[in-house]
């Protein structure tokens, strides 16, 4: 989830019109602070399995969950294993990427916007975005750069990294964020920090995030029953490759035409794809919330087609993911 106030999901108000009407069990994969849940519960559902590994999201739920007494199921855990919790569910949603309740907490060490220890993990366990920075070997570290971030500079940070850890290993979220900065110089106004494609990168290494993705999105197919949606927001291009790639190889149909001439669609595939174009936010929400404006939402609806398996390499997951 993004937003600038942790209540407000992005693309809540496209995505419920998507999925419409909205009724039975869904699970919410992502629940931070509970947006998502709450609007769908709002719209319909009888019931709503809320996943998230970070234990903050659990604790936020009891601020907002007694309306919903009896409604949503917790669930602490990570969203590729979902098939474990439900089954025949009918519908699930994820929305990728960090959310603004850990943007804005300085001691989760998620943004170089406050000082804070360089940690970045979401299930607060396992090794951190410091232990990664000061042990890696300086190509492995400039393959994550690279990779996870999109970061064309990634062989002269990684460098710099190197050479300024072994006269003090880096401990804060400012260290490492003034040190890009110095490396590849200052962003020109109105484009992003220099540090935030490496940020970026470090916290889906850190949180395994493409594993997740691609084990989540086979792990929703085998929990939807047949009419059950999938709708899955993403925030920058790598995600969004994922799962368009994840709906263009289990959502072909197959045409054929009879002798009298009619076109008919053979279901041959596990999704119908509702979204062939993804969709982003309109004007107000950009304007309402500035963090919406690399949102994307792709959305399909379950077919009746047993589940299949998929290779990571299949949905375009990043190389080097695939080789951890």
């Amino acid at each position: 989830m993004s937003g600038d106030a942790p209540h407000i999901p992005v693309l809540l108000k496209p995505l419920l019109e998507a999925v419409a009407p909205v009724h039975g069990v869904w699970i919410d994969g992502t629940l931070g602070a509970g947006g998502y849940t709450r609007g769908l519960l709002d719209a319909g559902a009888e019931r709503v399995i809320g996943i998230d590994r970070d234990p903050m999201a659990h604790d936020m739920a009891l601020d907002w969950i007694a309306p919903y007494a009896g409604r949503v199921d917790l669930v602490e855990g990570n969203f590729s294993d979902m098939d474990k919790c439900a089954s025949q569910v009918d519908g699930v949603v994820l929305d990728l990427g960090v959310s603004s309740m850990q943007l804005d907490q300085a001691e989760r060490g998620f943004s170089f916007m406050k000082d804070g220890p360089l940690d970045m993990r979401m299930g607060q366990s396992g090794p951190s975005a410091a232990d990664l920075v000061n042990s890696l070997e300086e190509e492995e570290l400039a393959d994550i750069l690279y990779h996870y971030g999109e970061e064309r500079q990634s062989r002269r940070i990684a460098r710099r990294i190197v050479l300024a850890r072994g006269d003090k290993p880096f401990e804060t979220t400012l260290e490492l964020a003034e040190l890009i900065e110095s490396t590849i110089g200052r962003s020109k106004p109105g484009h992003s920090h220099s540090a935030t494609r490496s940020f970026q990168a470090l916290r889906i290494a850190v949180n395994e995030e493409y594993q997740a993705l691609w084990q989540g999105l086979l792990a929703a197919e085998r929990v939807l029953k047949p009419g059950g949606m999938l709708a899955v927001v993403t925030f920058h291009s790598v995600e969004d490759r994922m799962v368009k790639r994840f709906f263009q190889v289990h959502g072909e149909a197959k045409r054929h035409v009879n002798r009298y001439g009619t076109d008919t669609v053979e279901a041959t595939a596990p999704f119908d794809v509702l979204t062939r174009k993804a969709i982003g936010p309109d004007k107000d929400e950009l304007a309402r919330n500035p963090r919406s404006r690399s949102a994307k939402l792709r959305v399909g609806r379950r077919t009746s087609i047993p589940a299949q398996d998929l290779a990571a390499s299949e949905i375009a997951m990043p190389d080097h993911q695939r080789r951890r």
